[in-house]
């Protein structure tokens, strides 16, 4: 794969100066490198990513090594949460199993988010840390991913090209530390699973088209597709491109007609889509059930593709830049300059330097191209950073380094056209005036002059033939490594704060919940939601509880469309659903105990202290109600009160026709098209704008206000309650819930001062007035019909219900797709739903209901799963009953 190899002194026979080769130094390479040489090789890339990585962590304060928190965006949100979560099942103290989440959503499948935030092997190792440290589990976990990326890329490299151990090691390391995993894989632990991929999966190609790991080799395929399909996706493409280039490269040209010089690729092609075929078929039972839940899921924001400008791609190959939104491309100096003598080195064969520069150049300007960033995504615009494929050009870069150093260290020309084509990517990037640091050009100098300095080293110690300075060469170019990589890990830690959500790791705000929670906790006869006032976005999965609150890429749809028709709200445009802090609601979902927290002072600077958590109840329905058979399905409308209400089986709101906005100036707010009121903008130096909201309610009635679209906050005159916040901006975007804001005074007069901070709209139906007594009589009704006992599993529900019992049972859980239900002992069949609900039609009157979920695509995955094991093992099975058989016939 590599053309005709240079002629390099054996790695198991070093040279006594310890300097790098010279091209003619000995006879022909070995074909492969012998176990030492590449366990230290591996041994030398751990040390430098793990040291690299925590020394940029400690320069930049950030936990563990400073009270900076790295909980930013989704690792704080979604991976410390599951992987608390993953904690509790391996200890025995989840709530629900691989199938159900039950914490989550309100019932949630749990199967499609193992796959994507925790299929790794390596997510186990929470189970060693305490429940308490669970941030310091997935920082070591993200450790260890990116070492093993590193170790796992040194042995490909020296699979590929045998040469100098500690060259692959310190390269190995230079792809482990690449910007993509500095500043976009660091805080999403999963995305490491693909940098794994990337070279094991080369690894495995490589062994197939010489005919060998045919079976083993579907094995590591089937893991990292397991681990995380999403990039694994990536990682394959990437693969089979390196490895057809090899391919074709030793082939090509020469050797008669075109047809023939190309048949003997056939077989081998064959044997590489052989191998990724049977291994993706293996992994079909959790890639099955992870693909149908995207299409189960909450629609993401279609986006267009939209390249950014090439100054800001070469930028990013320098080190010390960050930005969020532009592919990070960077590789250590040392690695860049070695990437880019490929083209120039005259040690590396020529049609292995045209492919390789073509593939390089290539793979590089499918970044940049709508249709190709397409394809690499799997087809499906991503929501966030559009570059997610970075880490194969990473590896690609890393690759062409070794290879122009493994055929016969770089001359002077090389060096110096390399050289030429750094310092004109330096002044192009000198234009991206947003990404270039005060830092950059001094790191980017200084991993210049260490490599002059370690070729100067070198030919002293070639010079002298003595190992010394040869080992200075080494310890200064990986120092230069480490100290560019430490310096763009701590930038990208510092500037990610300034423009990403961030949240604090476990202490005391959490402890103290999870306590009141568990002293609280009643489930399944009732439920104990963590609050209104989120820490996180996975509040039930870190510190207990079962709500509606859930934020993963799989948040079903009907659980985002139904907690939005009830009047709920979300960020991360409609896939991370929050708390409702509403009786109505609370009885709907059988919330019979609710912590109310302060607002949580890392994200809210302007927090009360000294506030404590406490716990509210009251009295609710069971998990499974009745409700009488409607004549038409029924379905919601425009107010959530009225939705409440529908779901309720019962009016409990009364709802003003009064509802006016003045500004401050007295004058009635400008109407907007749906019907409601806009109001001002946000404050600026001079002013903070207010404005008054006015309705008339029923004396002693609990006022709500829903104002989805409104950013800022609410205060009811004469409640004697603190004012409450909203952050609604767009319905794309983020969305607020609705809030209770006091009981109305005597004389029903309600007034609620609106303070302003991002403008917005708000409703002409935004006032709710909800009768205490009313909301009780219909909880009594629903108590007096709904199930006598409730069993909950990790694969469904069961209830007894009043003898009797006709009409409708409701689930109050969210109708996902997977839901098969039956009443008594009836076939089951698929799951009834009730305004987004889960629900059975009893025909007749019946004792019970039972519900057993499967989540979707299992049963395929299975199948496909299956026949591939099969197509894996009949073989092996027939030659060793041949053989046996042979051997019988011999005996007689």
């Amino acid at each position: 794969m590599t053309g005709r190899p240079a002629r390099t002194p054996p790695e198991d026979q070093p040279s006594t100066s310890g300097a790098p080769p010279a091209p003619d130094a000995s006879p022909e390479a070995p074909p492969r490198a012998p176990r030492g040489v590449r366990a230290r090789a591996a041994a030398l890339d751990a040390l430098v990513a793990v040291a690299a990585f925590c020394l940029g962590d400690a320069v930049a304060r950030c936990f563990p090594f400073g009270p900076r928190t790295r909980g930013v965006n989704d690792l704080g949100n979604q991976f410390v949460p599951f992987h608390a979560h993953l904690w509790d099942l391996l200890h025995g103290r989840g709530t629900g199993g691989l199938f159900l989440n039950w914490q989550s959503g309100y019932g949630a499948s749990f199967l499609p988010d193992l796959g994507t935030y925790l299929g790794s092997p390596f997510a186990l190792l929470v189970a060693l840390f305490p429940r308490d440290r669970i941030d310091l589990a997935v920082y070591v976990i993200t450790l260890l991913k990116t070492a093993a990326a590193g170790a796992v890329m040194a042995q490909w490299l020296l699979t590929l090209r045998p040469g100098r151990w500690w060259a692959a090691g310190a390269l190995g390391a230079s792809y482990a530390l690449c910007g993509w995993s500095l500043a976009e894989a660091s805080y999403n632990p999963m995305w490491l699973d693909g940098l794994i991929a990337l070279p094991l999966l080369c690894l495995v190609g490589h062994q197939a088209l010489a005919g060998r790991w045919f079976a083993l080799g579907a094995l590591p395929v089937a893991l990292v597709w397991v681990a995380n399909f999403y990039t694994a996706y990536m990682a394959t493409l990437g693969a089979v491109l390196i490895l057809l280039t090899g391919l074709l490269a030793d082939h090509a040209p020469g050797g008669g007609p075109p047809p023939r010089r190309l048949a003997p690729l056939g077989r081998p092609v064959a044997r590489l889509a052989g191998v990724l075929a049977l291994g993706v078929g293996l992994a079909a039972p959790l890639v099955s059930v992870v693909f149908l839940g995207t299409r189960h899921a909450y629609p993401g924001r279609v986006v267009e593709f939209t390249p950014k400008p090439w100054t800001d791609v070469l930028a990013r190959l320098l080190p010390g830049t960050y930005n969020f939104s532009s592919p990070a491309v960077y590789v250590d100096t040392v690695a860049l300059l070695l990437a880019l003598t490929l083209p120039f080195n005259p040690a590396v064969p020529r049609r292995l330097r045209g492919g390789w520069t073509l593939l390089v150049a290539a793979v590089t300007l499918s970044l940049q191209w709508g249709p190709t960033q397409l394809a690499w995504h799997a087809f499906s615009v991503p929501n966030g950073s559009q570059y997610r494929e970075t880490f194969v050009l990473g590896g690609l870069l890393v690759t062409a380094a070794w290879l122009s150093f493994a055929h016969g260290m770089p001359g002077r020309r090389p060096l110096l056209a390399a050289g030429a084509l750094l310092a004109a990517i330096a002044a192009a990037a000198s234009r991206a005036t947003g990404l270039i640091r005060p830092w950059t050009y001094p790191l980017l100098l200084a991993g210049v002059a260490a490599v002059a300095a370690a070729l100067l080293l070198a030919r002293l110690a070639r010079r002298h033939r003595h190992p010394l300075p040869a080992a200075l060469a080494v310890v200064l170019l990986i120092g230069a490594q480490v100290g560019q990589s430490a310096a763009t890990t701590a930038v990208a830690d510092r500037l990610r704060l300034g423009h990403l959500d961030d949240y604090a790791p476990w202490g005391q705000r959490q402890r103290t919940q999870s306590e009141l929670i568990a002293e609280a906790e009643g489930w399944p006869r009732y439920r104990t939601d963590p609050g209104r006032e989120q820490t996180v976005g996975n509040d039930p999965l870190l510190v207990g509880g079962q709500g509606a609150q859930y934020y993963s890429s799989l948040t079903s749809d009907v659980l985002s469309r139904t907690m939005t028709a009830l009047g709920g709200g979300w960020t991360s445009r409609g896939r991370s659903v929050q708390s409702l802090d509403n009786p109505v609601t609370d009885a709907i979902f059988s919330v019979g105990a609710r912590v109310h927290s302060p607002p949580d002072p890392h994200q809210d600077r302007q927090a009360p202290t000294g506030a404590e958590p406490y716990v509210t109840r009251q009295v609710v329905p069971p998990l499974v109600t009745l409700r009488p058979d409607p004549k038409e399905p029924p379905a919601f409308g425009p107010s959530p009160f009225r939705n409440q209400e529908l779901l309720l089986g019962a009016r409990v709101y009364t709802l003003p026709r009064d509802v006016a906005v003045r500004g401050a100036d007295g004058r009635p707010a400008a109407r907007a098209p749906d019907g409601g009121y806009r109001l001002p903008p946000g404050p600026t130096k001079r002013s903070r704008p207010k404005a008054l909201l006015t309705a008339t309610c029923p004396r002693d009635s609990q006022v709500f206000l829903w104002a989805p679209h409104y950013w800022g906050v609410a205060a009811m005159r004469g409640a004697g309650r603190p004012p409450v916040g909203f952050r609604g901006d767009h319905p794309v975007t983020k969305i607020a819930p609705m809030q209770p804001l006091g009981a109305a005074p005597a004389s029903g007069r309600v007034e609620v001062v609106l303070t302003v901070q991002k403008g917005g709209t708000v409703p002409a139906g935004s006032i709710g007035c909800l009768d205490p007594a009313r909301l009780r009589a219909a909880v009594d009704r629903l108590r007096a019909q709904g199930a006598t006992e409730v069993h909950v599993s990790d694969t469904g529900i069961r209830a007894k219900l009043p003898p009797g019992s006709r009409g409708i049972a409701v689930v109050a859980a969210p109708r996902i797709a997977g839901w098969r239900c039956a009443a008594d002992d009836g076939r089951h069949r698929p799951a009834d739903g009730y305004l987004g609900l889960l629900a059975v039609e009893l025909d007749t009157s019946a004792t019970s209901v039972d519900c057993a979920f499967r989540p979707p695509g299992l049963r395929l995955g299975t199948a496909v799963g299956a026949a591939a094991l099969l197509a894996l093992t009949l073989p092996a099975a027939y030659r060793l009953l041949r053989a046996r058989r042979e051997r019988r016939h011999a005996h007689h």
